[in-house]
């Protein structure tokens, strides 16, 4: 207590007084080093990962844009090249803005929109973050790319053709390739269901291999689903590489179902006292909701004729006990889909109630 008393008589003036907070360290943004791109028509698309979303060094909260910087080179120099050396040489192209920074979730990507003209070069691309201070992260890894100009120009004219089994894409070839030159550099296409909320890059097509023909038949669908297409040309590139087009304009598609299913087969009769049943084969389509037995004492009335189920018959036989003894009947069946479709009446089969 007398110790106490002393530090307040004696520093009253500095004893306990806090100072003003100094400000937080702005650390320099780590270095990526997963930069990766592909020559697309006249442009090169440059892909890395979005910075962490967490706190601290490298985070987004640090980082207010990325730097992409490209050096050009002639095809065969040296392929090592110190990081010193690249900065001395590179010209800075672009940025990624803040805002851009923020909405990404998985990847940034830039799009480096080329002439291809005059000789062959080899372009070396880095990036880099910087911080609110202006600080400057280490380049990335170097992407090393050869683009080349005899690369066939997007199909044209996408349009979707909805059948039942398929969604059937149609396109227009090229005619020239992007450089104005013929015959076009062309081994054939690949096809894209893109989703507007989705990131192109880097994305599968549906075909395996590139599709020589113009027309590409998508199966895997569903009725009442919406889909976006596009259509990208593939050429053959320097060292042998596949290299697309740009996107061919996008084509929509929304299949309804408005196929009915076929009319029901293998249609028979077995009669025992004080009934009728009947049996008929399954019907071979993955949409069959059930069927409709119908009935008449005439085979000349026209259809329909009087309906014996009130709800759809989920089996393949059905037992119809409302006979009388000696009067023939007259029956056919008709499927119905999950759409509501209804099949063309099956063939009549009649039987005479024992």
């Amino acid at each position: 207590m007398l110790l106490l008393g002393l530090c307040v008589l004696s520093m009253a003036p500095t004893c306990g007084k806090r100072r003003p907070p100094l400000p937080p360290v702005e650390r320099i943004p780590q270095r990526t080093e997963l930069l990766s791109g592909a020559q697309r028509g006249n442009q090169v698309i440059l892909v890395w990962p979005a910075p962490r979303r967490n706190a601290g060094n490298g985070s987004v909260q640090s980082i207010r844009r990325v730097d992409v910087y490209r050096v050009a080179e002639k095809p065969d120099a040296p392929l090592p090249l110190t990081e010193d050396e690249f900065a001395a040489r590179a010209t800075m192209i672009g940025s990624v803005t803040y805002d851009e920074i923020k909405k990404a979730t998985d990847n940034l990507t830039y799009t480096d929109t080329l002439q291809l003209a005059g000789e062959p070069s080899r372009l070396r691309y880095a990036v880099r973050y910087v911080n609110a201070s202006g600080q400057r992260a280490a380049f990335s890894n170097f992407l090393l790319i050869e683009p080349a100009a005899r690369i066939a120009e997007a199909p044209a004219n996408v349009r979707a053709e909805i059948t039942e089994p398929a969604i059937v894409l149609h396109w227009d070839a090229p005619k020239q390739n992007i450089d104005g030159s013929t015959p076009v550099n062309l081994l054939g296409y690949n096809v894209y269901r893109v989703n507007a909320a989705q990131n192109e890059v880097g994305q599968t097509p549906l075909n395996q291999s590139p599709i020589t023909a113009a027309e590409y038949q998508d199966q895997n669908f569903k009725f009442g689903e919406k889909y976006t297409y596009i259509v990208r040309s593939v050429s053959l590139g320097t060292l042998a590489r596949q290299v697309e087009s740009l996107n061919s304009p996008t084509v929509e598609a929304a299949p309804v179902d408005k196929f009915p299913p076929a009319a029901p087969t293998g249609f028979s009769i077995g009669p025992a006292p004080g009934r009728l049943s009947l049996f008929f084969a399954p019907n071979a389509e993955s949409d069959i909701a059930g069927y409709l037995i119908y009935r008449s004492n005439d085979p000349n009335l026209p259809k329909p004729w009087t309906l014996l189920t009130s709800t759809l018959l989920t089996r393949t036989t059905f037992t119809d006990e409302n006979v009388d003894p000696g009067k023939t009947y007259y029956y056919y069946i008709v499927a119905v889909d999950t759409s509501g479709n209804k099949s063309e009446p099956s063939e009549v089969r009649s039987d005479t109630a024992p």
